[in-house]
């Protein structure tokens, strides 16, 4: 069935995942404390910080006590929508401070562009909050590409490796969700997205990518715009 949406992933599918492992995370985790404490009395950060003591169970916890235990988030890489929103946040400053650009594929810029003018609708879901994503599409290495996407998912609408996300943004998006190909690069979030009735494809961009059993492709020229031609099944 040709597709209707594509749903893409960012971390090792249209960006490099050192990308955020080697300037997005280091930043964040250096300005964090001082962020906190400069902008703790502005509404938006200190709601952000209220669900932190909420996840986190300590609902009286000082903001000192609050940067530990988001730094602590950060040693565990845990995947907490409160850390992910201030690190949007954070990241923010930089980006509009020209510490850095967003990182794209060249084939991800040229395939996004080619399934835009094909008519086809373009989200976006990733493990980073929606603001983390807008900043990096729209400070990009190619130039601000937000105009190219129709909407935007994080963990609010649920986990990456849970079936009943990719129910949810099929709702949300209002098609039904064979008519939606999910782009990835790890197995368990496209698992989870098939089980929901999805398309899948995933990303192999280097020899460190567990290898399931979904269409793969090596880059975003593979998958032909137009009638979109998924790569053919890997040999068992």
């Amino acid at each position: 069935m040709k597709p209707r949406v594509i749903l893409t992933d960012i971390e090792g599918t249209t960006s490099a995942i050192n990308f955020v492992h080697d300037i997005l995370f280091p930043y964040a985790n250096r300005a964090l404390a001082v962020f906190v404490r400069d902008n703790e009395g502005d509404s938006t950060i200190a709601g952000i910080l209220e669900d932190a003591r909420s996840e986190a169970g300590e609902t009286e916890a000082s903001t000192e006590r609050v940067i530990e235990i988001l730094l602590g988030w950060i040693t565990e890489d845990r995947k907490a929508t409160p850390l992910k929103t201030l690190q949007g946040h954070i990241w923010r400053n930089g980006y509009e401070s020209g510490d850095f650009t967003g990182h794209i594929y060249e084939d991800a810029v040229a395939g996004l562009h080619r399934w835009h003018e094909a008519g086809i609708d373009l989200y976006v879901y990733s493990s980073g909050s929606v603001g983390a994503q807008k900043l990096l599409f729209g400070y990009s290495d190619a130039g601000n590409l937000t105009s190219l996407f129709r909407g935007y998912f994080d963990t609010n609408i649920g986990h990456k490796k849970e079936v009943e996300a990719y129910e949810r943004i099929a709702g949300e998006i209002g098609v039904d969700a064979e008519e939606i190909i999910f782009l990835s690069d790890v197995t368990e979030e496209l698992d989870a997205a098939r089980d929901a009735g999805m398309q899948t494809v995933q990303l192999v961009r280097n020899d460190d990518v567990i290898v399931g059993d979904h269409p793969v492709a090596g880059s975003f020229d593979e998958i032909i715009a137009g009638n979109i031609d998924l790569p053919d099944q890997p040999e068992s």
